[in-house]
């Protein structure tokens, strides 16, 4: 019996999804509740890639200040001031507590441009225009190129980017997990309906037993 869904942790990459500073502050511009609650957890799953020496991307957003590249949904706000992950501002930075050193700083003019940031031995930070990591983006061409079938998917606000990066994975044949506790306004309902289309739920202590045990 062929078994297509479940994750494969040597070929595997923690995607880290929105995690910057004004979506996790409490407070800031565009605040996610529970979004900073998830940061431990989001942590603990970087520590353990990073000591596996396994493949670590953070996906975020950039804005310009004119809105040029902004959803429509948040455009009209950009384009009146309001200041949401602007390109170069502190408050599009990733939260310190992610990167493997705090000294690291967006390379905005790198990451407009459609290219990764290289910020370790095997991890990335890259841009995302939309809500989906794939979408117009080199994400799967990179992750073909490391031999990676299988992402580990974590970070802000479950409905919006991750979610939409899930589907855009499973389109692509990727083996997927969802890490909710690592991940911001998950639902009972919602957990339901990944598993239902081959998604593996596993809370933050259950992925770093997974990747214990297979190693």
């Amino acid at each position: 019996m062929h078994d297509f869904i479940s994750p494969d942790d040597k070929h595997s990459a923690l995607i880290i999804i929105d995690v910057q500073r004004d979506f996790v502050l409490s407070g800031s511009s565009a605040e996610i509740p529970g979004t900073i609650q998830a940061v431990p957890y989001i942590q603990i799953l970087a520590k353990g890639y990073r000591n596996l020496g396994y493949p670590i991307i953070h996906a975020v957003r950039l804005y310009h200040q004119d809105g040029s590249n902004v959803d429509p949904c948040r455009r009209e706000a950009v384009m009146n001031g309001k200041q949401i992950v602007i390109a170069g501002s502190v408050g599009a930075e990733i939260m310190d507590e992610l990167k493997p050193s705090t000294i690291t700083r967006l390379d905005s003019s790198l990451l407009l441009s459609g290219r990764l940031q290289h910020i370790g031995p095997v991890e990335w930070i890259m841009y995302k225009p939309r809500w989906g990591a794939f979408y117009r983006t080199h994400l799967e061409e990179h992750l073909r190129s490391l031999s990676v079938n299988t992402v580990i998917i974590a970070g802000c606000n479950f409905p919006n980017c991750p979610r939409t990066t899930i589907y855009e994975a499973s389109e692509r044949d990727f083996r997927i997990v969802l890490a909710p506790d690592a991940t911001s306004q998950t639902y009972e309902k919602a957990l339901e309906e990944m598993s239902s289309i081959g998604v593996s739920i596993m809370d933050t202590s259950k992925c770093i037993d997974w990747l214990s045990l297979q190693n």
